[in-house]
């Protein structure tokens, strides 16, 4: 390519976008595309598996593959016919002028990859070379180095403290608590609602007087909520009955409860599916291993079983709650643990549901603060007939790296979902623990 036809902006793609987004070429519009030859080496180490970022590198690879065809990968070529801009592989990481290895240290990724950057924008003086990564460090250090970098935004949501919370105080006049109460559900025509475009809580006030309530966009009715218990579970704030109306609603197929720990997202969840058992073939619970340091569960000892055990560890100590409500019921006890033993209750980690068809169950995906946009919808993507998703988290604790609250996967469909007429969000606030864990929570 002559200097003259310099493309405006070059992005360099690092492996952390990739696994996040295997289809991130394709959101750079006109733009080109280069990636260096570091990345595919990286993603070459994460093929094999059954982890999303597996599939993410396998699915990147194969898109490339049938893009390339004929071509030669260290050329421009393009993704598609109707595409704008071009894509391709760097193999020179021996910039001229800075080298990143010499700076920061060598026998590190990262820093090759940033030296493929440097040398394209030696190559390209006309053009805006920007590093793209999810990491941080990786972003600080090509800043450093006088290259633009920053992280990507396909995905984020902005104002993330400002995200949907399912549920609103609303002052109304005691006449209308007082015809809810009587009617259990009423027309909202002349009623303000400040939400009826979806479907929400609200909390009626009247002085001294109150209700809490649902409102349906379907039927475009406000509907009284009951404060009534799920599975010997009592709820013990406003909230958490909204969460139990949403997770009992058969009309709702898609739930999220978002919230602090020790707000109960998780064991209302595992109540309400025990409560509904009869009308599921399974319940599945699950949540995504992420894994001490980083590292893969193969390093630690024992079979399959033994390496996912402590990640399921607080899922079982949910489940032992709940027995612990039935502890004069041997009847019940033991009706739960043939649940587990014949595995109409299921807990397993989320990889090990790739592939499968969910039809008819009611699957709770726990920690889903944990998982990216690209895997919430291929969880929901597998939904079969009769099934009911619920994701519960808190945006606030990720323990993936290059996530954040604003790149998470349930950020992302909290914000996307909330017109669906299918779907519901609470945000719980209040902890329920302790008053030493709600110490934690507000002073620490």
């Amino acid at each position: 390519m002559l200097k003259k036809d310099s493309p405006k902006k070059i992005f360099v793609l690092d492996t952390s976008v990739i696994l996040y987004d295997h289809d991130a070429i394709n959101n750079f519009e006109e733009h080109y595309v280069a990636i260096p030859v570091l990345v595919l080496e990286e993603l070459d180490n994460f093929k094999s598996g059954n982890d999303t970022r597996n599939f993410e590198a396998r699915s990147f690879i194969r898109l490339i593959d049938l893009a390339a065809k004929d071509n030669l990968v260290n050329d421009w070529f393009s993704l598609h016919k109707k595409s704008m801009g071009k894509i391709k592989v760097i193999l020179n990481e021996s910039p001229k002028a800075i080298n990143a290895e010499e700076l920061f240290g060598k026998g590190k990724f990262d820093h090759r990859i940033l030296n493929s950057a440097l040398v394209l924008k030696e190559e390209y003086p006309a053009s805006k070379v920007i590093l793209v990564s999810k990491d941080i460090c990786l972003r600080l250090k090509a800043k450093s180095l006088n290259l633009y970098a920053e992280d990507y935004e396909t995905g984020k949501i902005k104002n993330v403290d400002e995200l949907y919370t399912g549920k609103t105080d609303f002052s109304c006049n005691s006449e209308l608590i007082d015809e809810l109460r009587k009617e259990g559900s009423i027309e909202t025509n002349g009623i303000n609602l400040n939400y009826t475009d979806r479907n929400h809580f609200y909390k009626l006030k009247h002085k001294k007087k109150n209700s809490i309530a649902f409102f349906d966009v379907t039927t475009k009715r406000l509907r009284k909520i009951n404060q009534e218990s799920v599975f010997n579970i009592e709820p013990r704030n406003a909230e958490q009955s909204f969460a139990i109306d949403a997770l009992l609603n058969p009309d709702i197929k898609l739930v999220t409860i978002q919230g602090n720990a020790g707000t109960g997202k998780t064991l209302l969840a595992l109540a309400s599916a025990l409560e509904q058992r009869k009308n599921f073939r399974q319940i599945y619970i699950t949540r995504p291993i992420v894994p001490l340091s980083n590292k893969d569960i193969g390093y630690l000892p024992g079979d399959v079983k033994a390496k996912v055990d402590p990640y399921m560890a607080p899922i079982w100590d949910n489940l032992k709650f709940i027995k612990e409500q039935f502890s004069h019921d041997e009847k019940m006890l033991f009706k739960i643990d043939e649940l587990i033993r014949t595995e109409k209750i299921a807990i397993a980690p989320l990889a090990f549901i790739r592939g499968r068809t969910i039809t008819k169950i009611f699957f709770i995906v726990d920690e889903a603060q944990n998982l990216t946009p690209h895997e919430i919808k291929t969880i929901i993507s597998r939904a079969g007939e009769h099934t009911k998703i619920v994701f519960t988290g808190d945006i606030y604790q990720i323990d993936t790296p290059y996530l954040d609250s604003e790149s998470n996967g349930l950020s992302y469909l909290i914000e996307n979902a909330k017109h669906h007429p299918l779907y519901a969000h609470i945000t719980l606030q209040k902890g329920e623990r302790s008053e030493l864990a709600n110490l934690a929570t507000e002073l620490l």
